[in-house]
């Protein structure tokens, strides 16, 4: 069985997201967080997070990136019972047993994210239209075998016709510094 942990291959998830998501934390896509939002409103760094952010279900932090681990069904349960919690204590589930099912749905679809080797890593991109959430998702594999692996080592092997943005993370840098 797999799932998703959340990798930090640089330091640009703490200046591009009001919160980053440590390293190694469970993680799933994250897209109900915006589910109360006009996506349109969004700007800066909750933009961000909407546009290309994994949620970290211990830290409710984001990250750009994830990488397919294995795991095991004890592992699985446990990160179900914690996305429950969270999602009650922070995201107004009106029930634990309604947050649990809701749970149970956002980790077999963070599951159904793995159908690549372990170690693979995993970008997404949002977007909102006609009136819905879009999801797409990259699968991104080293270009040689050597570890450990750097953030421009990286080569997109699906998704590529996804949109090209360019995100200017200097500038992002000063701004936050002033």
């Amino acid at each position: 069985m797999k799932l998703l942990r959340t990798i930090r291959l640089d330091a640009s998830d703490t200046f591009v997201f009001g919160a980053a998501a440590e390293p190694g934390e469970w993680a799933v896509s994250g897209a109900f967080v915006f589910w109360d939002k006009d996506p349109a409103t969004l700007d800066g760094k909750a933009r961000a997070a909407f546009r290309g952010g994994f949620l970290g279900v211990n830290s409710l932090g984001w990250s750009t990136l994830v990488q397919i681990v294995e795991t095991t069904e004890a592992e699985r349960a446990s990160l179900v019972g914690l996305l429950a919690e969270q999602l009650a204590r922070h995201f107004g589930a009106p029930s634990l047993a309604a947050a649990k099912a809701a749970a149970e749905e956002e980790v077999a679809f963070a599951q159904s994210l793995c159908t690549v080797p372990a170690d693979s890593v995993i970008a997404v991109h949002r977007t909102y239209e006609d009136g819905a959430v879009r999801e797409s998702f990259r699968n991104l594999r080293p270009r040689d075998a050597a570890r450990p692996a750097r953030v421009f080592s990286f080569l997109e092997v699906e998704g590529e016709d996804a949109p090209n943005e360019q995100v200017d993370l200097a500038a992002l840098a000063e701004r936050d510094r002033k």
